[in-house]
């Protein structure tokens, strides 16, 4: 009997146990060529945004300019003293880089400061005060640093902006004039900032102009006084919004409108920076708005190597984009005339300093019997005597300023906490800005208990034996303070009406 083989299956058969396999291969490849193509997608579009952003920082970056650093004060103003961030905005009339055809005078001129304002930001990034300090205010310049890289003298009863023009180059001399600031304060500026004519006329035209008032008509005559004849009308009188050489020249106005002043000018100034805030503020801190503003300001700023690249310059700005425009205020050193110039009056400019080192809102100044007053008023730090012991250390103390009867103050409270007293004098030079307490071999350990008394004083080994204590500016008495004369009269707050507080008298 023969067998037979067994039946193959049947072509309609294999087709309809073979198809879901292929379909099912066929599907996974599908997914996995989609999820390539995803992928590809995802990492294309993250290459061309980091080149995006790459492309960016490195235009930004390629704008920036940065001042040297070397020519800064080795005397500096602790950094910890002061518990915000100082910023110094000097706004440079030179005229070199193109910035003549905007504001007239010679390419070749001196680099200039014609505005200046110490922008004070406390811890909290909830407020910010601008300080305006006139350019005709007689100041003591200390040494600064010569372009071939020696120190000049200090000099006293000088200019202020005078400070901006040490060396006589034509981009000015940003170092010398933080130095006299710091020195002028007290407060150590953390960043210091220069724009020029061309960069404050592209900031109004990249916002779309800033709204000001005038208070009378404006001719080309008031604007160049040199002039024989009265010339075009440039503003009329009343509200109007002004961008680019009008702005330019809104801001650098003086005779003919308001009082006719320079201080006039500065509360013009101050009113216009408000209003380029309340306009930057309204049109809001977004990358899209930024980086234009961005682009525009670099290409005309001069910053120091703290600020030196993009990245710093945004973060910084868009950390101030919670600070309210009524806590942004602008007020002006308090000050008198001394004959054509400016003196700076005391001790309000003092109690104004100490209120910045503090956090404290200016518009307490006045409120409280004068507590966080400088030299010869309420301490900063309340208390410091009765913490440090001084048994057995003997101290000399030397006043380093030109404020009166520090040292006796100063000597008081080392008695009262312990210390002897070996004597009181006047150090060699009255420009210290910072408290130093000098020691000899072996003396470091009391030196530091001496540091105690003094927050914010720098250590310095000498060789001679004993401890100097040589007072700066940044030291505080604890003695009463007299009564402060409020400031808050001279402050403008950036919500304020464009049309208030255009002048003085």
């Amino acid at each position: 009997m023969t067998t037979t083989d067994r039946a193959a299956p049947s072509p309609s058969r294999h087709r309809r146990q073979g198809e879901p396999r292929r379909g099912r291969r066929a599907a996974r490849r599908r997914t996995r060529n989609r999820l390539r193509s995803a992928l590809f997608i995802m990492l294309t579009l993250m290459v061309l945004g980091a080149v995006g952003v790459g492309w960016i920082q490195l235009r930004l970056n390629g704008n920036i300019r940065t001042f040297d650093g070397n020519g800064l004060s080795e005397d500096r103003p602790d950094a910890r003293s002061s518990k915000g961030e100082n910023v110094l905005v000097i706004g440079s009339d030179a005229r070199n880089d193109g910035n003549s055809a905007l504001g007239g005078g010679h390419k070749d001129d001196t680099g200039r400061s014609d505005t200046v304002l110490l922008l004070h930001i406390p811890a909290d990034r909830r407020h910010a005060v601008a300080v305006s300090i006139p350019r005709d205010t007689l100041v003591t310049i200390p040494p600064c640093r010569l372009p071939d890289g020696s120190w000049t003298q200090a000099r006293t009863n000088a200019m202020f902006n005078a400070a901006f023009s040490v060396g006589q180059t034509e981009k000015g001399n940003p170092a010398c004039t933080q130095n006299t600031v710091e020195q002028l304060t007290g407060l150590h500026v953390d960043h210091t900032l220069v724009v020029d004519f061309k960069g404050f006329a592209a900031v109004t035209d990249v916002v779309g102009g800033v709204r000001v008032c005038v208070p009378n008509d404006v001719y080309a005559k008031d604007l160049d006084p040199n002039r024989g004849t009265q010339g075009e009308l440039l503003f009329r009188k009343g509200e109007q919004t002004v961008s680019g050489q009008r702005a330019l020249d809104y801001v650098r106005i003086r005779h003919g409108i308001g009082d006719g002043s320079d201080m006039g000018r500065i509360k013009r100034q101050q009113a216009f920076v408000a209003g380029l805030v309340k306009k930057v503020k309204s049109d809001g801190l977004t990358p899209a708005k930024l980086l234009p503003l961005a682009d525009a300001v670099t290409k005309s700023m001069t910053v120091d190597r703290g600020l030196g690249t993009a990245h710093k310059l945004i973060s910084f700005a868009m950390s101030l984009k919670d600070i309210d425009l009524h806590d942004t205020k602008f007020v002006t050193v308090p000050w008198r005339y001394q004959g054509a110039r400016i003196a700076i009056v005391q001790p309000d400019a003092d109690r104004l300093w100490a209120a910045l080192k503090n956090d404290r809102p200016i518009d307490d100044l006045g409120t409280d019997g004068g507590k966080d007053a400088a030299p010869g008023s309420a301490s900063a730090s309340p208390g410091a005597a009765d913490a440090v012991s001084g048994a057995g250390i003997s101290v000399a103390v030397y006043n380093g300023t030109a404020t009166s009867g520090l040292a006796a103050a100063a000597a008081a409270e080392l008695t009262e906490s312990g210390f002897t007293v070996a004597g009181t004098a006047n150090a060699r030079g009255q420009d210290h800005t910072t408290t130093v307490v000098q020691y000899g071999t072996g003396l470091e350990s009391q030196a530091r208990t001496v540091a105690g008394l003094f927050p914010g004083a720098r250590l310095q080994s000498i060789g001679a034996l004993g401890i100097n204590v040589i007072l700066g500016r940044s030291y505080t008495a604890h003695t009463p303070a007299p009564e402060p004369t409020p400031v808050t009269g001279n402050v403008r707050s950036a919500d304020d009406d464009p049309c208030s507080n255009l002048s003085y008298g």
